[in-house]
């Protein structure tokens, strides 16, 4: 059966990581939530419905994808996935007999008889979901829906834990090099036989799986604690990797990670502390740059989202950061912060504001208009250029609608972190 991943309106919650991709592809454990959901059907491939304003960027990467699709969609019965599912371990048959799966009322995924169909756009989702519902018998479905960012933080330990299940099924572990020290069981290690490890790297499979990628490299002094993940290319420094990692393609990393995720790209070169966060790609972590993810008093971590303060029932919380951006030697992030796409963090020596819209810089404790877009986008075409990724139009096109859609957010916001200030300067 043919097989659509789809985007509802509470991908909004998932911002700022939502911005700049489909839901679906945001990491969890080794592999994306939409890599998760075609393991789970033992599928290679699926069509896409997304925000209209991502096509281009995702056809980019993607074109053999059909995305937004329309008259295909139409034509007949298809299994619609919802973006924001976390499937359970295991591969389960494509269900054939129309129906909805849910879980806590929302619609994890369908199969949708094509007269149901024939409604669908993609700026009409939800509507169809509530049809969906009205309409077809119910079922439970198993797994989890992903609501906000710090439920991929939760579940990755344990999708850790089933991404490397499917690796020890077809790939031999244990080994390691003669110098490398390994603390726990020997069958929680793999490593890819590409990858550079010089001596004295520990890592520690006691409370779950280290996966090293391809072309990883890993320099002395690292310790790695599992559950964690090294993505391919990325370079380890002497860092203190801890349970719960997951750190994407091309990375350079240092300092002391925590119960974290790092997309593809990103540079955390120097020390520092990152602990419960999620950061996107082409982000750059100055030297110095910490992250407090536990207020001094134990309490429960609020968090700026979607424009709403969020009261999250967690008492550990870090940052949560957009694509591009960028911090200044010795930044102080608060506990559980919003910080958006192509922002510039600069250091007051006190933590800076928990929320901070994208396309904005904290200077001298202001939070202001970052720089002109143009000077913006050829700072990022020359930082992707570096690993040999270029800045396409399509990026640009995206950019230029975010800025657009978020302008009303970025006054406001602004306009209220002045009014604070000056309320505590009084």
């Amino acid at each position: 059966m043919r097989i659509c991943r789809f985007e509802d309106s509470r991908v909004a919650h998932l911002e700022p990581l939502s911005l700049s991709r489909p839901a679906f592809d945001l990491l969890c454990g080794q592999t994306t939530l939409g890599d998760k959901q075609l393991r789970h059907f033992a599928s290679e491939s699926a069509a896409a419905l997304i925000r209209p304003y991502l096509v281009e960027m995702y056809q980019e990467r993607h074109p053999q994808t059909r995305i937004n699709d329309i008259d295909w969609l139409h034509q007949q019965t298809t299994l619609m996935v919802n973006a924001r599912w976390l499937p359970p371990s295991g591969t389960a048959a494509i269900p054939m007999t129309p129906h909805v799966a849910l879980i806590d009322g929302q619609v994890a995924y369908a199969v949708v008889p094509k007269e149901l169909l024939s409604e669908l756009e993609a700026d009409n989702v939800d509507a169809c979901l509530d049809a969906w519902k009205e309409a077809l018998p119910a079922m439970t479905a198993h797994g989890t829906m992903i609501e906000y960012p710090w439920h991929l933080i939760d579940h990755n330990a344990d999708a850790l834990h089933d991404d490397f299940a499917v690796i020890a099924a077809s790939h031999s572990t244990g080994w390691r090099p003669a110098s490398f020290h390994l603390t726990g069981p020997a069958d929680r290690l793999y490593i890819d036989p590409s990858a550079r490890l010089d001596p004295l790297v520990v890592a520690d499979t006691t409370n779950g799986p280290v996966i090293i990628d391809s072309h990883v490299v890993i320099t002395a002094f690292t310790r790695l604690e599992g559950p964690c993940y090294i993505g391919r290319g990325t370079h380890i420094l002497g860092a203190k990797i801890r349970g719960g990692t997951s750190i994407g393609p091309n990375c350079r990393i240092g300092g002391e990670v925590e119960a974290s995720i790092i997309l593809g790209h990103t540079n955390k070169y120097h020390d520092g502390f990152l602990g419960h966060s999620y950061v996107g790609e082409w982000v750059n972590l100055a030297a110095g740059s910490q992250t407090s993810d536990l207020r001094c008093d134990y309490g429960e971590v609020n968090i700026i989202n979607d424009g709403r303060k969020v009261a999250t029932s967690r008492r550990k919380l870090g940052s949560f950061i957009g694509d591009h951006t960028k911090t200044g030697l010795g930044t102080l992030m608060n506990t559980g912060s919003n910080i958006g796409v192509f922002c510039n963090l600069l250091p007051t020596g006190e933590l800076l504001p928990k929320y901070v819209p994208s396309f904005c810089q904290v200077a001298h404790g202001r939070v202001v208009d970052t720089s002109p877009l143009n000077e913006l986008f050829a700072t990022a075409a020359m930082v992707m250029s570096r690993r040999g990724v270029a800045f396409t139009p399509a990026h640009m096109s995206m950019y230029l609608h975010l800025f657009d859609e978020l302008a009303t957010q970025r006054r406001l916001a602004q306009r209220e972190a002045e009014q604070r200030r000056l309320r505590q300067s009084a």
